[in-house]
């Protein structure tokens, strides 16, 4: 769920910009699960540009405090936010620590990385939300150490009907920047995309494990 939609249009045209988020209707990308798709992003690419960066960690903080308090500390999801967990957390002025897919398999064997005490308010921070499965594994592993998870705030969400369930039966409240159908207003919009592409679109977000060019 996004809360300001002026905020998701500029975050939106801040990354197309940056090209943090890539449309390809024609020339498809192949995702990690092999679903064919037109549109890939990348919010990482947003840490190379100062003022796109300051913007979306200013946001961020933003939201974490107004819709969730000022938390005890800021987790990032490894591995694509943890920079932007960190600069987050600078900016709220409280710890931080990131969550990794699974535990170390040598050393202290951690999956949480950084001192978490149990009873803890934390606020999950994420860049890219698809399913939310790896997301959400990464607050289950917070729950488990203890920690009293508040929400969660992501840059961008393709706000597929599958990620959507998946938050409500974990009970995870969940805030994004922008989300996909922002993007797509946003870059027809800026002539980024065409009234035709705009439709490929669509049709793609509405069955993505099925879609083909």
């Amino acid at each position: 769920m996004i809360l300001n939609k002026d905020t998701a249009k500029k975050t939106a045209e801040l990354l197309l910009q940056i090209k943090a988020i890539k449309l390809s209707p024609e020339n498809p990308f192949t995702w990690a699960s092999g679903w064919q798709s037109p549109i890939y992003c990348d919010n990482r690419v947003s840490l190379s540009f100062p003022p796109v960066r300051i913007y979306i960690k200013e946001q961020m903080a933003k939201i974490v405090e107004e819709e969730f308090g000022k938390p005890d500390a800021i987790a990032g999801v490894a591995t694509g936010a943890i920079a932007i967990g960190v600069l987050i957390a600078q900016e709220l002025g409280v710890p931080f620590v990131y969550v990794r897919p699974e535990p170390k398999k040598h050393g202290r064997k951690n999956q949480i990385e950084g001192h978490l005490e149990s009873g803890q308010n934390v606020v999950v921070i994420e860049d890219l939300i698809s399913t939310g499965k790896s997301s959400l594994a990464a607050v289950d592993a917070l729950k488990e150490a203890g920690a009293s998870v508040k929400g969660m705030v992501a840059i961008f969400s393709y706000g597929f009907d599958v990620a959507s369930e998946n938050f409500e039966n974990h009970n995870v409240n969940l805030k994004t920047l922008s989300n996909y159908e922002i993007l797509l207003e946003q870059a027809l919009d800026s002539q980024y995309i065409s009234q035709k592409e705009l439709s490929l679109l669509r049709d793609w977000r509405s069955n993505p494990g099925e879609w083909k060019p």
